[in-house]
């Protein structure tokens, strides 16, 4: 596994607000986004994104994480 693994899902998430809109621009399932952004959180020990039934927003640490994760 890599470090860098579940990054771009991360920033699509972000960019699209919704996990459903990140999995269209890449072309994957949203329960694939959902579980590659879900390793990411495990592996970082924290949580990136606020859900709810309708909007995804970025926590303190997952707004931390972008401007970093864009450039990779």
């Amino acid at each position: 596994m890599s470090n860098w693994e579940g990054l771009d899902e991360f920033v699509a998430v972000a960019e699209c607000g919704q996990f459903t809109a990140a999995a269209e621009r890449l072309g994957l399932s949203s329960s694939q986004i959902s579980r590659q952004v879900a390793r990411l959180e495990e592996r970082l020990q924290t949580r990136l994104f606020y859900r709810s039934t309708r909007k995804v927003s970025l926590t303190e640490a997952g707004r931390a994480l972008l401007p970093r994760a864009q450039q990779i």
